[in-house]
């Protein structure tokens, strides 16, 4: 089942303006005895790149910045949006969003939390000197948002402004139903001015680094691990459980098992491709799976002198089967996808080729008739580019044989450590490489941000003007029904242009501990705020 989050402005506002105050943390049910020890040890998957929410853009990092930092609003563990820093807000017209934060919210350096703090976040988040890969993306939803983070407006021009210490209004530059949710990302979260200042690039470090969220950095070992402790001046302090947790950065999955099974992980990040089944049976009451909101695909350069041509990025697709690869190499639950948009999405309907529907034997034939005519033969080279893991070795490796054993074709394939690739996407130094989007929040927006012209998020290096435009007739429509109907209809002009090789919709096979308590299989973002996990005694 994929949880749907509310989409309306009204009822955004009135419920949770009503949540003034309360406390949403770790909902211990009643007899359930804790452990005297309330640490968690759990992978993350890979080493982080940043500990600056302003940066963060792995799933890693944002772990590891939604412990550590706490925005306007937050996720709870289904999934739901509830109060963070502030604690009430509402939709005063179609542009314009009032924030109440709460007077009893600190800085780890027992300092308050002001409304200023989030201007000078937001500001800086969208300076261009900031190099946010995430500036143009959640600047879309701001007032002079993409123009700021252009450097075509100064960022004093955001439309951010602090009414007085506690109250804070952010203008839109259409209406924007789903901010709410939006504002729980830490990339427009708060951060500490005097810190940065003080520190420089050094202010992420431990002992420099000045946060507000339930849990403060203690240790930061590369390669090895990083570890946070409760934050004794987070204003919930009285419902977070945990005094610890320990982060890994193991990227192979089969050694994250290991450590699972030897009693160093009570977390795995993911398990190995294909052994779904094996630890269902094995370790039932460790197992969890849950449908997301999230895309696995591959990114097409469309500027390789190769991959410019869209037959060739059509016929790479055609080929690849989608259910083979769902049900015998993955094997975990994910159903194929052929569009950027998966299901579960509200704001647009799912895509999808009417190629998808052939048999296999007439959509092969199609595609070599399609590389002929671009003039790639049979034997010509490819190359593929991942990062180190077994999981996406094995996708690697089905691809690479799909296209050898229908196309004729031979696949180059490159591995390296998530922080490369991440480079190399961004610089568009590659010609095919592995990629994944999860939502960030509940509209179609957050997938077609990976296929918009001049995105952050765009490794692609598409852009189809007629469907940007479409995009934006979508966002400054109040008829929910005409901006879904434009949002589709823009989702398939672009897949019609093949930027992209969608290929599955995520699901979260991994293990748990079955002490580990807190931990919901309805959050369709996979998001899981060490505040709202316990340790119950074993």
């Amino acid at each position: 089942m994929t949880f749907k989050l509310s989409r309306s402005a009204i009822s955004a506002s009135v419920l949770l303006a009503l949540a003034s105050g309360a406390a949403f943390a770790a909902k211990v049910p009643a007899g359930t005895a804790l452990a005297a020890k309330q640490e968690l040890i759990r992978n993350n998957g890979s080493e982080t790149e940043t500990l600056d929410p302003a940066v963060a853009e792995s799933v890693g990092a944002n772990n590891l910045t939604r412990d550590l930092f706490e925005g306007l609003t937050a996720t709870d563990a289904d999934g739901k949006v509830v109060p963070g820093v502030a604690e009430s807000w509402k939709q005063v017209n179609p542009t314009t969003w009032v924030f109440k934060l709460r007077k009893n919210a600190k800085w780890s350096n027992g300092e308050p939390v002001v409304a200023s703090d989030f201007v000078y976040g937001w500001q800086r988040f969208i300076d261009p000197k900031t190099a946010s890969p995430y500036a143009s993306t959640y600047g879309a939803f701001i007032l002079n948002g993409i123009e700021a983070s252009e450097g075509k407006k100064a960022p004093s021009e955001l439309g951010v402004k602090a009414i007085d210490k506690y109250t804070l209004e952010v203008k839109t530059p259409y209406p924007v139903a789903f901010l709410p949710d939006v504002v729980s990302n830490l990339n427009l979260g708060p951060v500490n001015k005097a810190a940065i200042e003080k520190y420089g690039k050094e202010w992420t470090k431990p002992g420099k680094l000045v946060s507000n969220g339930a849990f403060v950095l203690k240790d930061w070992q590369v390669n090895s691990k990083v570890v946070i402790e409760k934050n004794p001046q987070y204003w919930d302090k009285g419902n977070v459980q945990l005094t610890k947790v320990t982060y890994l950065p193991v990227e192979d999955g089969f050694a994250d098992v290991k450590l699972f099974q030897s009693g160093e992980n009570d977390w795995v990040y993911q398990l190995p491709p294909a052994t779904y089944e094996k630890y269902k049976q094995e370790l039932p009451k460790d197992i969890r799976n849950a449908p997301m909101l999230g895309l696995r695909y591959y990114s097409f350069n469309v500027k390789d002198p190769v991959m410019k041509d869209k037959r060739v990025r059509q016929a790479l697709s055609m080929v690849i089967d989608r259910d083979l690869l769902a049900q015998k190499i993955t094997a975990d639950g994910q159903v194929p996808a052929y569009g950027v948009i998966v299901r579960g999405t509200a704001g647009a309907d799912v895509t999808a080729y009417e190629w998808a529907k052939w048999p296999m034997a007439k959509r092969v034939e199609e595609a070599k008739k399609l590389l002929a005519a671009a003039g790639v033969k049979p034997g010509s080279k490819i190359k593929f580019t991942y990062n180190t893991s077994e999981y996406h070795k094995k996708m690697a490796i089905f691809a690479a044989s799909e296209w050898k054993s229908k196309l004729g074709l031979n696949t180059e394939m490159e591995n390296m450590e998530f922080k490369v690739l991440l480079k190399k996407r961004h610089d568009g130094d590659f010609q095919i490489a592995r990629n994944g989007w999860v939502a960030d929040y509940n509209d179609a927006t957050t997938f077609l941000t990976l296929v918009q012209c001049g995105s952050d998020q765009n490794d692609n290096g598409n852009c189809n003007p007629k469907a940007e435009e479409l995009i934006k007739q979508g966002n400054q429509s109040t008829d929910p029904a005409k901006r879904k109907a434009a949002l589709t209809q823009a989702a398939k002009m672009i897949m019609d242009d093949y930027p992209m090789l969608p290929l599955l919709q995520y699901t979260v096979p991994r293990l748990v501990k079955s002490y580990v308590g807190g931990y919901s299989t309805k959050n369709p973002m996979d998001r899981y705020r060490s505040k709202d996990i316990y340790i119950i005694k074993h």
